[in-house]
């Protein structure tokens, strides 16, 4: 009788958990798909004929798959040298290289391309410097941006792929004397192929449906989100910017089912033995150089953030002045940055809490719901920013959240929590599976067995996500640049702002705010991981 009822009350639970699972679904559903089938709605005939009859159509799909695919080439060749340099060499200084390669990261994409313009263009510090006659602008000058944009991501992935290989095939093909070049393509390539992959769709995506660095260095050189943008920003054509924001989630669906489908195939590997990183003169040699080339153009950039903002009057007198500073404050730019912090930090404690209660009941709580929660969690990262935002301003225009903050924080809670989750779910994966059993058993319920194991066990991932959501809010541009007002803008787009009105001294200020921010709150996330 006992067992019966036991029984029953399985049965019951776990109905209640699939049903918190497809209420789960149907929330993240409903927040993709629904602000998406809005968009397509508003496709009429006739926004779609001015599109396809102008006479930049072809010409702006041309010019975003060639510059992308350049980048993308260039990205990753520059990332994996930089990943076997730090991996796969035993030179000092590799965390302060280290930080330094991902500093790009911690500033909004227009930001880089503003940094090249300081740099290289018309009256740049280097071209003036060196009397260098060509300009930034054009394919060149997006490439370039895009590759210091897109890079730190890229090497990320390949430094931590690296990481976790194993050297047991490198040694017995030394034993057996098969010729570097026949290990290359022999080992190295079949263990990258798959993690290849999802870093060429991941760089891809990035760089193609991005508008910071091609807006800033383009020229006339027109992507397709830089024409989104001008259509909804510059003449409110909501329609003709749907027709491109479908345009743009084309090779971003495409790469997120490749990289997915590919995922699925793949088997963890058993690491027998890790790599002992290997010396060697020339080798180190070539190696700091080529860290310190990268490090060197790197810091480079962001320096000239630091030059712009306290100079008295670029490029006529860089004498040391703080009118910069005080002209960018009297724009309300300590206002908008307010408005940054306080966004990040309702995103991060929002998404923590959603990303985590998502990832127990999709790891721990298996069921046939689970691998369709799963999937719903991770579909935001399949579509643009820019394209996000482009429907959630034809979903909630004239509602009570649009125009406030609360539009803002839920945008970016929908654009940013896949990888959060991701790394939540990794996490709840890898702890013992008996452990819910072994509490049942002992009497434990299941919200203590979460809140003294489970949260204790995974507080090193829940400072990675709070630092996730928190650095991607403060310089994202795409997801809320169609959704802000006066009252509620973040900082960073204040540099798009400042840069239409040619007042880089003040985008390079708001720059090296947004930046100091995300410093202070990476230090902070690490200094807490190593103190917990």
């Amino acid at each position: 009788m006992m067992m019966n009822q036991k029984f029953s009350f399985s049965q019951i639970l776990g109905r209640k958990a699939d049903v918190t699972r497809i209420l789960l679904s149907v929330v993240f559903i409903a927040l993709v798909f629904i602000p998406l089938i809005r968009m397509f709605i508003n496709i009429d005939s006739d926004s779609l004929h001015k599109v396809m009859a102008s006479p930049t159509f072809s010409t702006v799909i041309a010019n975003s798959l060639t510059a992308t695919a350049i980048a993308t080439i260039l990205t990753l060749i520059i990332a994996y040298l930089l990943a076997v340099s730090i991996e796969r060499t035993n030179i000092r200084f590799k965390s302060v290289f280290g930080i330094i390669f991902v500093l790009p990261m911690l500033i909004p994409s227009i930001s880089n391309g503003m940094g090249l313009i300081i740099l290289f263009g018309n009256n740049g510090i280097i071209t003036k410097l060196f009397g260098l006659s060509a300009s930034i602008y054009g394919l060149h000058g997006i490439v370039l941006g895009s590759i210091l944009y897109a890079f730190p991501v890229a090497y990320l992935m390949f430094s931590d792929i690296m990481r976790y290989e194993d050297s047991s095939p490198y040694e017995a093909a030394r034993v057996l004397g098969i010729p570097k070049f026949r290990q290359f393509t022999s080992i190295t390539l079949p263990y990258l192929r798959k993690p290849l992959i999802s870093a060429i769709f991941a760089t891809f995506t990035l760089i193609i449906t991005d508008y910071g660095v091609p807006l800033m260095v383009g020229g006339k050189y027109l992507t397709v989100p830089v024409i989104m943008y001008q259509e909804v920003i510059g003449q409110l054509n909501f329609g003709k910017g749907a027709v491109y924001g479908c345009l743009l989630l084309v090779p971003a669906v495409a790469a997120f089912i490749i990289d997915l489908a590919n995922k699925d195939k793949g088997n963890s590997s058993f690491i027998s033995k890790q790599f002992e990183p290997v010396g060697g003169t020339v080798r180190n040699v070539i190696s700091y150089t080529y860290c310190s080339v990268v490090s060197i153009f790197t810091i480079l950039t962001l320096t000239s953030f630091i030059i712009l903002a306290f100079a008295s009057d670029y490029p006529n007198n860089i004498s040391f002045t703080f009118n910069n500073v005080i002209n960018t404050l009297n724009l309300r730019a300590n206002e908008y940055l307010i408005n940054s912090i306080i966004i990040a930090l309702l995103v991060s404690v929002i998404g923590i809490a959603a990303a985590f209660m998502t990832a127990y009941m999709s790891a721990r709580m298996k069921s046939k719901t689970s691998r369709f929660l799963h999937l719903s969690a991770i579909t935001s990262a399949a579509i643009p920013g820019i394209v996000l935002g482009l429907s959630y301003v034809l979903v909630f225009h004239g509602s009570v959240v649009y125009g406030t903050i609360a539009i803002l924080v839920m945008v970016n809670l929908v654009h940013f929590i896949a990888s959060p989750y991701l790394m939540m779910y990794n996490s709840l994966s890898k702890i013992n599976e008996n452990l819910e059993g072994v509490g049942h058993t002992l009497g434990i319920s299941r919200g203590r067995m979460i809140m003294d194991v489970f949260i204790p066990q995974c507080k090193g991932t829940m400072f990675e996500m709070f630092s996730y959501f928190f650095v991607n809010c403060m310089m994202t541009i795409s997801a809320v640049s169609f959704l802000a007002s006066t009252a509620n803008k973040p900082v960073s787009l204040m540099i798009n702002q400042f840069e239409a009105q040619m007042q880089l001294e003040c985008a390079a200020v708001v720059s090296l705010a947004i930046l100091a921010v995300n410093i202070i709150i990476k230090v902070t996330v690490a200094v807490m991981k190593k103190t917990r």
